[in-house]
């Protein structure tokens, strides 16, 4: 089957139109990941800018430090991974349904 580069080329402009929206629409997505029972929750959004940060006073143990950076570290991870999850679905819309290949644009 023959490929006509112009139909390539209009393709490419259309995708190119969708992803400027997509953009603009991450900015919008909100996540929250969390860590030790919702102990420890942050917010973030598609642009992977952190919004929010909320520690319980429970999570807070003076002497047990490691603990807190731990939660905290996992909160932030599973953030990530619940945002990355989004800005993949959005980057569904734009190539109607074909999967990016891992790394693509980081994700």
């Amino acid at each position: 089957m023959a490929v006509n580069p112009f139909d390539l080329i209009k393709q490419f402009g259309n995708i190119q139109e969708k992803m400027t929206d997509v953009q603009s629409r991450l900015k919008e997505i909100q996540v929250t990941g969390s860590a030790g029972g919702d102990m420890i929750q942050v917010e973030v959004n598609g642009h992977l800018e952190i919004l929010k940060v909320h520690i319980s006073e429970e999570a807070v143990d003076p002497k047990d430090i490691v603990m807190l950076e731990d939660l905290i570290q996992s909160a932030f991870s599973n953030a990530l991974d619940k945002a990355k999850e989004r800005i993949r679905q959005e980057m569904l819309s734009v190539t109607g349904g074909i999967n990016l290949p891992p790394g693509f644009m980081g994700l």
